[in-house]
């Protein structure tokens, strides 16, 4: 699915040439072709699942990892020598088996190659967006009530936009997308997200992220690149980190009272654009420097148009 979404934003947005994705991916022209006309994912479904060959020898397996996990690493077995250790014993499977597993192994044991990558706090215009959620508190329909709200800030211009839900279900986050990006007239090249389980599935070494499957889907359409913070490092998004306790002050002390969940979103919605304030942090700078006095205008210029239809997918509260 990743590949499918680098796909339609390098030929979509972009404007690269078919042959050049081609040449680039490894991938046929027609392979191309097909994701630029139609972004879902192809689904396979195995007849019969095979046994594996590996399966009695994965504690064997893991007893030689652990051991050699406590000598030099110059000491280390690779792979490839595992593969042919287990084969002296009577192995009869296939390399890559003992290769996947070794590799999980070491992943899961925290022993993987770590590279360390560094999000940058200069941002172009239409470059970057920033997502978080919170939780705040409200009276609706005369009883105190915990919401969450979805946050969005463009990292240019930091213009904000946040849209309240009831929890922080998968159709709620896509819902808030697709608010977020009719709000802002466009769509950025890039979203940044914590580690949340409705938009990662698996964490590995790195920057390596396994993303939902679902929310592949809206990025692939919406033609933007998804990407994850290292854990526990809120300063590679720290302008939504500053935006959730301005918010909290600015809009909910003292407890705001509304009918609904569709009053309380109105209200939220003329409360978005703030340009007092947009226009006092922009003078002061912060994180990614100070702005230009029309960047909102810069912003909302280089974002790329959404084609999305907002009512697909849609969540009513």
């Amino acid at each position: 699915m990743e590949t499918i979404g680098k796909i339609r934003r390098r030929g979509l947005r972009d404007g690269e040439s078919i042959s050049g994705l081609a040449r680039s991916l490894q991938l046929s022209r027609n392979t191309i072709r097909k994701y630029l006309k139609d972004g879902a994912e192809p689904v396979y479904k195995r007849k019969a699942q095979p046994g594996p060959r590996l399966g009695p020898w994965c504690g064997r397996l893991d007893e030689w990892l652990r051991g050699d996990g406590l000598l030099p690493k110059a000491r280390r077995r690779t792979a490839r020598r595992l593969f042919e250790c287990l084969q002296a014993e009577g192995y009869a499977g296939a390399y890559d088996s003992v290769q996947r597993h070794v590799r999980q192994w070491k992943i899961e044991a925290g022993r993987a190659t770590s590279t360390k990558a560094f999000v940058p706090l200069f941002f172009a215009s239409g470059d970057v967006a920033e997502f978080d959620w919170s939780y705040e508190h409200v009276v609706m329909g005369g009883t105190t009530t915990t919401i969450k709200l979805a946050h969005f800030r463009l990292a240019y211009s930091r213009q904000m936009f946040v849209v309240a839900y009831p929890r922080e279900a998968q159709e709620m986050v896509l819902d808030a997308h697709n608010r977020a990006f009719a709000f802002f007239g466009g769509v950025p090249r890039k979203v940044i997200y914590d580690n949340l389980k409705t938009v990662v599935d698996a964490v590995f070494a790195g920057k390596e992220r396994q993303f939902n499957r679902r929310f592949l889907a809206l990025a692939s359409h919406y033609l933007f690149e998804p990407v994850a913070c290292t854990p526990a490092s809120g300063w590679e998004k720290g302008q939504i980190e500053n935006q959730v306790g301005n918010v909290r002050e600015w809009l909910f002390t003292p407890t705001p009272r509304f009918a609904d969940f569709a009053a309380l979103n109105a209200w939220l919605a003329t409360r978005c654009p703030l340009p007092g304030r947009a226009c006092a942090h922009a003078r002061e700078g912060g994180i990614g420097g100070a702005s230009p006095p029309h960047s909102r205008c810069h912003d909302q210029r280089d974002l790329r148009v959404g084609t999305a239809d907002a009512a697909a997918g849609q969540y009513a509260v």
